[in-house]
């Protein structure tokens, strides 16, 4: 098990497995808030706790989350049930699973 948690500590999450790939995507919110997604079905993602504040633009798609308290771009959880997958941010985890990872660049900003 992975452990990881935002910078306050009121988002916690563990996942089963270390990334073995993170991906970097210059979209507008993941350029800004310098996130590396690894992606995971939900049911490999136990969340501790999760008090987060959500967004959602464009497709209206996706869910972006983030803690209430301090911000950090926690995960993003599709809209739609059927769909198994959902990206948590890796640099809430230790540095040296993240960099254990190898990096895939996503052009998030052409769709």
């Amino acid at each position: 098990m992975v452990e990881a948690s935002c910078h306050c500590g009121a988002v916690r999450f563990t996942v089963e497995t270390a990334p073995q790939t993170v991906t970097e995507c210059n979209c507008s919110i993941c350029r800004r808030s310098g996130v590396l997604c690894a992606y995971y079905s939900p049911k490999q993602v136990r969340f501790e706790s999760a008090a987060t504040d959500t967004y959602m633009w464009g497709d209206r798609s996706i869910v972006f989350h983030r803690c209430k308290v301090c911000g950090c771009f926690t995960h993003w959880s599709a809209v739609d049930p059927s769909y198994d997958r959902m990206g948590v941010n890796a640099r809430l985890m230790a540095p040296e699973i993240v960099a254990a990872a190898s990096v895939r660049k996503f052009d998030g900003a052409a769709m």
